[in-house]
């Protein structure tokens, strides 16, 4: 079947006084129906500006260089602003980081949310107000026409992170992009978020892009998981082979950071170092400088992506050199993610 999402090839950059900068570079995946896609990475690896170059919502020093990105087999890249404003909260909607600030502080959560449905759809305002009241309902927003007449300082953050996912999923969209749709807010909300998430995309059967840089979330939401650095995919996989069996030494250093109960007491092991400059990307490994497990060729050359099986990829010297020597791995044909 063919994927509901298809990026193949993904480079997008900055082009600033300083020079270019390579923020996105050869991204490749595929998003299936109903299915949960996780994109894990640290500040500045790119994520958000994967998610921005689908919705072609970049600053205007972005651009998407090259590349292909297809919605239903319709190439998005190129297409026009006017194919891209049927695209966007129709078929695509965006959850932003930061629900303090998402919400205009002068206008009334009511009107907030008519405005995006009647933008996106044929409804009146009298539908549109219907409508509105039912996202609200929908999730699990109290009291909801009374809550469409107060303004969002009226709000918890939690109540307004819960507002952002009703306006996102007004319209019904295909896929539901969350950049980060926790970070704000404290662990008890996170919990509930994440849950009413999961259960509206169970209930409506939408796909799901997760960004983020918490390993746990991905734990509880994700079907798979891609791991950038540096604006490329270090590591692709289903949740399972990412967290019991990662194959590249900046996933493994991931989940080497993340504090347990075993670790309680002893130090933490964070990934020492510094990220790259994407205005001077190196000739070999991105990772390299930071990876205790560096060899030669890893300062020299760029991995890549190879198959270690049908659902996990990984771009490391560590892996060719054993897949190799074991006659058990395959190098990946030219142009990402395998078919």
């Amino acid at each position: 079947m063919e994927p509901l999402l298809k990026v193949r090839d993904l480079h997008t950059s900055f082009f600033t006084p300083a020079g270019e900068v390579k923020a996105v570079n050869g991204v490749s995946f595929n998003l299936d129906r109903g299915r949960v896609l996780g994109i894990v990475g640290e500040s500045g690896s790119g994520k958000s500006v994967t998610a921005y170059s689908i919705m072609q919502i970049l600053a205007s020093t972005g651009k998407i260089v090259s590349g292909s990105i297809k919605l239903d087999g319709q190439e998005l890249v190129n297409a026009g602003e006017s194919v891209m404003k049927t695209v966007r909260g129709n078929r695509i909607s965006i959850i932003f980081q930061d629900p303090m600030t998402s919400l205009n502080p002068t206008y009334t959560i009511g009107h907030q949310l008519m405005e995006a449905i009647m933008l996106h759809s044929d409804r009146t305002k009298a539908q549109a107000r219907e409508r509105a009241v039912e996202m609200l309902r929908l999730v699990n927003v109290n009291e909801p026409e009374k809550r469409m007449k107060q303004y969002p300082f009226e709000f918890s953050g939690g109540m307004r992170q819960r507002v952002m996912i009703a306006m996102a999923l007004a319209c019904e969209p295909d896929i539901l992009i969350a950049d980060e749709p926790t970070t704000a807010l404290d662990v008890t909300i996170q919990a509930q978020i994440l849950e009413l998430m999961r259960s509206l995309q169970e209930e409506l059967g939408m796909a799901i892009i997760m960004i983020t840089h918490d390993l746990g979330v991905v734990a509880q939401m994700c079907d798979e998981v891609i791991v950038m650095y540096a604006g490329s995919i270090c590591e692709q996989g289903t949740a399972e082979e990412i967290f019991y069996n990662p194959k590249h030494e900046y996933t493994k250093g991931l989940m080497r950071s993340i504090p347990t109960a075993d670790t309680a007491g002893s130090k933490l092991h964070p990934i020492t170092g510094t990220p790259i400059d994407l205005l001077n990307m190196p000739e070999g490994c991105p990772f390299a400088p930071r990876c205790d497990a560096a060899m030669k060729v890893c300062i020299h050359s760029r991995c890549e992506r190879m198959r270690l099986n049908e659902e996990h990829f990984a771009a490391c010297w560590m892996n060719v050199k054993e897949g190799l020597e074991k006659g058990e791995l395959e190098l990946e044909e030219e142009g990402g993610a395998a078919e």
